[in-house]
């Protein structure tokens, strides 16, 4: 048995095994990657130990290790009844809000994981609040930081256009931008009705009632809108705190500084201005999270290290159908992004598919933007940068609950989505 095969049976173990035993699947990645790295591949060690994602694994820690913070002096619940404040505590404009911001963001130039790890924590505050979804909420993030992310000033949509340019394949900047956005805002919508937007329009404005007793700043009137703002006063640290948090936000999306570092400074400045009140922020990170995460991108990593993504794409496009294989590339796509970088996956699978588009059966303008839909929109996946993100920094709701729901929603979204984007872009033929 060849190692490529062989590292896809042993995913498909781990997943049957964190399934029926309380074991951490990151864990049981770690193992995967050191035996089948080691024993079937034969990986060094050093090897093995490049793929784990340190990057990631500093941006899951500096980013929830500072909004633990935010949370234990009350910044966060400040940020909430802030931003309800000024959509006049319409509850139902918060969702499509968050939705739009995450999108210009990306659209901009900011990369999705970035925009995620500073919009999820603020989001969340809003569904612990307002009794809003927390998949709601986090998969608005997630959808709205791939709708724009495909710009052509974005990361994504750089790399797509320069990719294609590069094969010799003639590109639409703007198809691929409306693609992304049409599908991502059709997903968004959809989520919306799926997770409680009908109670929130029925719900109309509402603020939660304050606790009996409670005088403390910015705790609204019962059945208020969020007032004229008056109760919305910073303590000096969650002044210090939120100036913090938007040096973060300058910090990487203007002078493109890394998100996670970034962060782990802003966090311990923090804790070295105020010790007490940030007492227990690190036993707050989701560290079965950040394990679960690295342990499985790890494993991933050792898989491209092997050949195996490059395995499954040769073997699909051999079949010689070409409609047959366009779905298959962009259903490949679509799994190993869902665990693995998309920036990667689309360097790695547009090249692929040349040889597919220069037969000249399919448009290749419409093929590229299918195969960028069916990689990006599956990022709602918890093993992806922005899912994890959503998982580690989730309020309101039990985090296995959450990562449970996630990974059902990131599964259907793995399904159905090549599939859509085949079927409106690739299948019609309309587009060359």
């Amino acid at each position: 048995m060849s190692a490529e095969l062989l590292s896809i049976l042993a995913l498909i173990l781990m997943f049957v095994v964190a399934t029926m035993f309380p074991v951490n699947l990151g864990a049981l990645a770690l193992v995967g990657a050191f035996l089948v790295g080691t024993l079937a591949a034969g990986m060094s060690t050093d090897d093995i130990l490049g793929a784990f994602p340190g990057s990631l694994f500093v941006i899951l820690v500096g980013v929830t290790l500072l909004f633990a913070i935010a949370t234990n002096n009350g910044t966060v619940d400040w940020l909430v009844r802030a931003a309800v404040h000024l959509v006049r505590g319409r509850l139902a404009a918060i969702p499509p809000v968050v939705f739009v911001i995450s999108a210009l963001l990306t659209a901009v130039g900011a990369p999705a994981p970035a925009v995620a790890a500073i919009l999820a924590p603020i989001a969340f505050g809003f569904a612990a609040e307002y009794r809003i979804h927390a998949l709601l909420i986090g998969l608005m993030v997630a959808h709205g930081t791939q709708a724009g992310a495909f710009s052509p000033i974005s990361v994504l949509g750089g790399i797509v256009n320069g990719v294609a340019k590069d094969a010799g394949l003639p590109m639409d900047h703007l198809v691929l931008f409306l693609a992304s956005f049409a599908f991502n805002a059709a997903a968004a919508l959809i989520v919306f009705f799926l997770f409680g937007g009908r109670e929130l329009i029925r719900r109309g404005t509402y603020v939660p009632e304050a606790p009996a007793g409670d005088e403390s700043p910015g705790a609204p009137a019962a059945g208020g809108t969020g007032g004229d703002g008056g109760g919305l006063r910073l303590t000096a640290h969650q002044a210090l705190t939120l100036t913090g948090i938007v040096a973060l936000c300058v910090a990487v999306l203007a002078f493109k500084l890394d998100v996670g570092l970034t962060a782990v400074t802003v966090a311990v400045v923090l804790s070295l201005t105020s010790p007490k009140s940030d007492k227990g922020a690190v036993e707050r990170v989701a560290w079965p999270t950040v394990l679960l995460i690295c342990g499985v991108v790890t494993y991933v990593g050792v898989l491209q290290e092997i050949g195996t993504v490059d395995y499954v794409g040769a073997t699909v496009a051999a079949i010689g159908v070409p409609l047959l294989v366009a779905l298959l590339i962009c259903y490949v796509g679509g799994v190993v992004s869902a665990f693995a970088s998309t920036v990667g996956i689309l360097g790695a699978l547009v090249p692929l598919a040349v040889p597919l588009l220069s037969q000249g059966t399919l448009g290749p303008i419409a093929m590229i933007a299918a195969l960028s839909v069916s990689s990006a929109i599956v990022d709602v996946s918890p093993f992806s940068t922005t899912g994890a993100l959503l998982v580690a920094n989730v309020r309101g709701m039990p985090r296995d609950d959450f990562y449970r729901g996630l990974l059902a929603y990131g599964g259907a979204i793995v399904l159905a989505g090549p599939l859509a984007a085949w079927a409106v872009l690739v299948a019609p033929g309309w587009l060359g």
